[in-house]
């Protein structure tokens, strides 16, 4: 079964220095409907104008995943670690028993847009940690390429929880396909582009850029690109 989340159902709003969005409940956004699926919790789209960010604040007990579409977003915490992130780069922040974190846009001009992503760890009171890893246009062009798993195989991100989480850009009529083992779930969601998405029990629904599904009970699932450029994320969910 699919079950769609528009871009325009989504909450969040503008804040001047911000745009943001969020797929489910967040901050001052409380949809009793849209707390979460499975162990993804959060899935905010924001916009940061140049030279704004999120000042130092802490978090504990989360797997805090960045994704960046466009722009560059500097990162400081107080496990020592700095960095820029940019399209193609992954970043996981376990914030485990607790830490202290700042997120900036990298440009005092251009903006930055990327998803701020939060998976609920599988135990809580885990050592934080934090790790970055890039993967090639070239890697994710016409593919679902392995960016986060629970084992970190194939180059990916390791994520405290059981999950496998793809990235693919499409162009028009590329698509790819995944399958999904008995009991796992599936999340969808369109970062760029247009792109049809079908199960194999024949289950079809079009996708515009900041839509997302939920997959229940599907085997396998085909996504199929209807716009230039397209860029959708898949999650692999218990």
């Amino acid at each position: 079964m699919i079950t769609v989340r528009r871009s325009g159902e989504r909450g969040g709003g503008k804040h001047g220095w911000l745009d943001t969005k969020h797929t489910f409940s967040f901050a001052d956004y409380h949809d009793a409907k849209h707390m979460g699926f499975r162990s993804l919790r959060v899935l905010n789209e924001d916009r940061v104008q140049g030279g704004a960010g999120f000042g130092t604040h802490g978090h504990r007990d989360m797997e805090i995943l960045s994704w960046v579409l466009d722009g560059a977003l500097q990162h400081r915490d107080n496990m020592g670690n700095g960095s820029v992130i940019r399209p193609g780069d992954l970043q996981r922040m376990s914030a485990g028993t607790g830490v202290l974190h700042s997120e900036k846009n990298d440009s005092d001009t251009g903006g930055v847009h990327f998803l701020q992503i939060w998976i609920v760890p599988e135990e809580t009171g885990l050592a934080p940690g934090y790790e970055q890893r890039t993967f090639a246009a070239e890697e994710r062009g016409g593919a679902l390429r392995l960016i986060g798993s629970r084992d970190g195989r194939e180059g990916s991100v390791t994520v405290h929880q059981d999950l496998a989480l793809y990235v693919a850009q499409l162009e028009p009529e590329q698509g790819v396909r995944h399958e999904l083992a008995a009991g796992r779930h599936g999340w969808v969601q369109v970062t760029r582009g247009r792109v049809a998405l079908k199960t194999a029990a024949g289950e079809t629904e079009t996708l515009e850029v900041g839509d997302g599904a939920a997959l229940r009970d599907v085997s396998a699932l085909e996504l199929s690109g209807l716009a230039p450029n397209t860029e959708v994320l898949v999650f692999d969910l218990a």
